[in-house]
């Protein structure tokens, strides 16, 4: 990946990046495989529509990086801490912080979560962050997330257009802002 620096004082920002995960399970392997790249103090911002596969590629992450606690959507709780689980080898890595700023009224909101104290032990994920949580970081990877609507309809008696959240393809864009990623290939990834 390329980064391009547009004068002194700005950030770089590498190009889009974008693959397909055709399903649930790949969209978890994927957050796996970022996890990898991933270390404390770094900041992850997630956009999609409902069901996108937000939460989904956060569970991904989670698993990969070893932290306690089921990764769930933290709708109603606004901001979750999964601290870090010992390794094999004994040592641990970054925590996770999940975040759904979809609930948040703005960057006072933000601001009041206190996050700033979490961000260079974890890897912070925030749902729904787009255009609030970029202040809390210079580097940063921004991820878009499609899921067509209709993609994987399911019978269920009683409700006209139910769909499976587990199927269909999602169409997943990366950019990765600031010189951390400078010179991280996110393509290698899948």
């Amino acid at each position: 990946m390329s980064g391009a620096v547009n004068g002194p004082g700005d950030i770089s920002t590498s190009e889009a990046v974008v693959i397909e995960l055709p399903d649930a399970d790949t969209t978890r392997a994927f957050g796996a495989a970022l996890a990898g790249v991933l270390r404390s103090g770094d900041l992850v911002i997630l956009t999609g529509d409902l069901g996108a596969g937000k939460t989904t590629l956060t569970q991904g992450i989670g698993a990969a990086l070893n932290v306690r606690g089921q990764v769930a959507s933290p709708t109603f709780i606004v901001a979750r801490e999964h601290p870090p689980l010992p390794r094999e080898d004994g040592t641990r890595g970054p925590g996770l912080v999940h975040v759904d700023a979809y609930r948040l009224g703005g960057l006072g909101e933000l601001d009041a979560l206190d996050l700033d104290s979490s961000l260079e032990d974890s890897v912070t994920v925030v749902e729904w962050g787009r255009g609030l949580a970029e202040t809390l970081a210079d580097d940063r990877l921004e991820i878009d997330l499609e899921r067509p609507r209709g993609a994987a309809p399911v019978f269920d008696p009683g409700v006209e257009t139910a769909e499976d959240p587990e199927a269909g393809t999602r169409k997943v864009t990366i950019r990765a802002v600031g010189p951390r990623w400078v010179g991280v290939d996110l393509r290698s990834l899948m």
